[in-house]
């Protein structure tokens, strides 16, 4: 904050009135500068939220950066109007390539949301932990996983986004989204929608029956979600969290594993975790912006949502620290034990992104936070040290 100006410096007083209302103008104006003027800048809450609504047109929150300022003022101002995914001249530059192929093939690219796909590497999470990663067959299983998996996900999104089209166009973020904008029609969602799905249904019977019934069960619960589940509170947190816990069994599965109770306890509540502390954020996003949001989040509390993340958090730590006993146990290892210390710091750490309700999708705020990579670096190299070692 700039500091009055008090050198009691003496000025001649000026010929005309109106050069004498000029001088007494911007000497109080600055005189007013000095007392209370002060620059407004977004806080960090602010910031996030922003960035959060903008990057919502995209299928994820927080998942974008802002960009740096222009030295003209109109430059600046059109730049932010391209960059402000809820500005019309935002929606204009999306729909421009509505019917062309190249407007096509960017939206199918977009609408498959290869970003997402990072969350698919749970699918090593049971392979590793039974010490058989190095297992070349074992390997080729869970990469094969990881294929169906990236598939079908991606044919959710098609046929969400398509259900949802009208709604969608009426949202100021996702009237951007490939099919809401134009550039994929419905009948070629649809289309790419059945052969994603019925194609990782078929490599899956390939693999295994094991990996099979997995996929048909994530592919039903997620139709089931997409077609009214997701409107239906605390129903709409356990389909999303399930949708983790399979990622994470499917590797198992494909290659014939034998998985432990902790290892289910621990994936499944760890994801409700991540969950809860996404909606947490959307809930606050939207009391903080005035953003419409589903009938499902209306429904939640900010409270409510804590309660679950707090008690979800609990649960996931308690059932490590046994499997890392169990681990000692069993490998003879202390490093089972040690690997309690990063995995209670980083649950930690992620509350803390919950708290401020910017957590927005897990793999975001993971890769974004660098804290957590050493944490998740630590706890992976000391459960590594377990069974490997």
């Amino acid at each position: 904050m700039a500091d009055k100006n008090e050198s009691g410096a003496t000025v001649s007083e000026p010929e005309t009135d109106s050069g004498a209302a000029g001088t007494n103008g911007v000497a109080a104006a600055h005189e007013d500068a000095g007392e209370n003027g002060q620059v407004v800048t977004e806080t960090d809450g602010e910031q996030a939220a922003r960035e959060e609504v903008e990057a919502d047109a995209d299928g994820s929150i927080g998942s974008e950066a802002g960009g740096s300022a222009a030295v003209l003022e109109e430059t600046t101002e059109q730049a932010e109007d391209d960059k402000d995914k809820s500005s019309d001249a935002y929606h204009a530059k999306v729909t421009a390539k509505a019917g062309t192929v190249g407007g096509l093939i960017s939206g199918l690219i977009k609408e498959l949301r290869p970003k997402q796909w990072v969350k698919n590497v749970l699918v090593l999470a049971a392979p590793f932990t039974a010490g058989a990663l190095w297992d070349p067959t074992i390997l080729a299983d869970a990469a094969l996983a990881f294929v169906v998996f990236s598939m079908a996900a991606s044919g959710i999104y098609f046929i969400n986004d398509a259900i949802d089209v009208e709604s969608d166009r009426q949202h100021p973020t996702k009237r951007n989204r490939p099919i809401a904008a134009g550039l994929i029609p419905l009948p070629i969602a649809y289309l790419v929608c059945g052969l994603l799905l019925g194609g990782s249904l078929v490599i899956s019977g390939v693999v295994s029956m094991g990996l099979l019934t997995v996929m048909a069960v994530y592919i039903g619960v997620q139709l089931g979600y997409c077609f009214g589940l997701k409107h239906q509170p605390v129903i709409d947190l356990c389909i999303v969290a399930s949708g983790f816990l399979l990622r994470a069994v499917a590797g198992g599965a494909a290659a014939g594993l034998v998985i432990t109770q902790w290892f289910y306890l621990v994936v499944a509540f760890g994801s409700l975790f991540m969950v809860a502390g996404k909606r947490y954020a959307e809930v606050k996003l939207a009391a903080e912006t005035g953003a419409k949001i589903r009938k499902s989040l209306k429904a939640y509390s900010p409270s409510y949502l804590r309660f679950v993340w707090a008690i979800s958090a609990a649960i996931t730590i308690m059932n490590y620290c046994l499997w890392a006993y169990d681990i000692r146990a069993i490998e003879q290892s202390r490093w089972g034990i040690i690997s309690i210390i990063p995995m209670v710091i980083a649950i930690l750490r992620y509350a803390v992104d919950v708290d401020k309700g910017v957590a927005g999708e897990p793999e975001e705020v993971a890769l974004k936070d660098k804290v957590l990579l050493v944490l998740g670096a630590c706890l992976a190299g000391c459960l590594f040290l377990a069974y490997y070692l």
